[in-house]
């Protein structure tokens, strides 16, 4: 999704525009562009950079920001790569392998998720409430995630042939028919969807099993944090007060994007409320939105080596984090 302007809008801002002081003209002509891919679609997850689009938070740092949505088909780390995006949301494993194994030019420069909201989603009337529930089960997981469940399974001390993973098309109907005994997924969000069908879920995070990583953490390429250094320090501190913003009530904004942001999702909006709520104790940190503490990093570092994925502290640079 990209911000777009009709004519009547445009003629409006202009107006508004002219009357302003002659400083504020100029800081608005001259707004730095900068393009921000997000993960997935447009859903709560995403909330706090609504807040900030909407409440002109990245216009009062400066920048004419470029949104767009995420999804099923898109890779975020190959907008980067392309050149279509100057920042994007990602999990660090994915980051990683494509620093090690390709040599990818990224950086790690904040986390969004302290607690990774990725987990496993089952019926409450056939619950699985740990990794040693899940032998002799049909585990369906998204191709990508693949490799965190395994994780969690080796540092559980599970048989990994012991469990049957099939894949997961991000549809919970499967569950609820009972095709499968459980599915990946974010704890923050299917649960509820579940319940709107009928049916009461149960759900754990890998985190609290032992793969104790980010999620959506932040990346950029090295040339862009090089080049581009001034607009991601004003794009984070314009996130982090959108983040505080919506924080204030997580049940205020969702319905506030009900016909712009969350148009045409197919999600109720008392989904998004449900999801915003239940993210919000697993994004919050002492250190502000997007802070990555040394035994925060260290922890991602022992759970992906875990899996043969050997992350080193360099690949995480927090020097943005102290701009903001």
């Amino acid at each position: 999704m990209t911000l777009s302007l009709n004519r009547r809008t445009f003629l409006a801002l202009t107006a508004a525009g002219a009357a302003l002081p002659l400083t504020s003209r100029m800081a608005m002509a001259q707004a730095l562009p900068f393009t921000f891919q997000a993960s997935w679609i447009n859903d709560a997850e995403f909330a706090g950079y609504f807040a900030a689009l909407d409440k002109g938070f990245f216009a009062e740092e400066g920048l004419d920001v470029t949104y767009l949505s995420g999804g099923p088909d898109v890779i975020p780390e190959s907008s980067l790569i392309a050149g279509k995006a100057d920042l994007t949301l990602t999990t660090p494993d994915t980051t990683i392998k494509a620093i090690v194994e390709q040599g990818a030019p990224f950086k790690i420069i904040g986390a969004q998720y302290q607690k990774n909201p990725i987990g496993i989603v089952s019926l409450a009337s056939n619950p699985i409430n740990t990794p040693q529930d899940l032998v002799g089960k049909t585990l369906a997981v998204p191709p990508v995630n693949v490799i965190s469940v395994e994780a969690m399974l080796k540092i559980s001390g599970v048989d990994r042939a012991a469990v049957n993973i099939v894949p997961y098309a991000y549809d919970p109907t499967p569950l609820i028919k009972g095709e499968i005994d459980a599915s990946l997924d974010f704890t923050t969000n299917v649960p509820f969807t579940i319940k709107q069908a009928g049916v009461d879920a149960t759900s754990f995070l890998l985190y609290d099993f032992g793969f104790t990583t980010f999620n959506d953490t932040v990346v950029v390429t090295t040339d862009t944090l090089s080049t581009k250094r001034k607009e991601i320090v004003a794009f984070l501190r314009a996130s982090r007060k959108g983040w505080d913003e919506n924080f204030k009530d997580p049940a205020v904004y969702p319905p506030m994007f009900a016909d712009t942001w969350f148009k045409g999702t197919g999600r109720s909006i008392e989904n998004e409320v449900y999801f915003n709520t239940a993210q919000k104790p697993l994004m919050e940190a002492e250190g502000g939105i997007f802070s990555m503490s040394e035994e925060s990093i260290a922890k991602n570092i022992e759970a992906l080596a875990a899996v043969g994925i050997s992350a080193t502290r360099d690949m995480f640079d927090t020097t943005v984090l102290e701009e903001i």
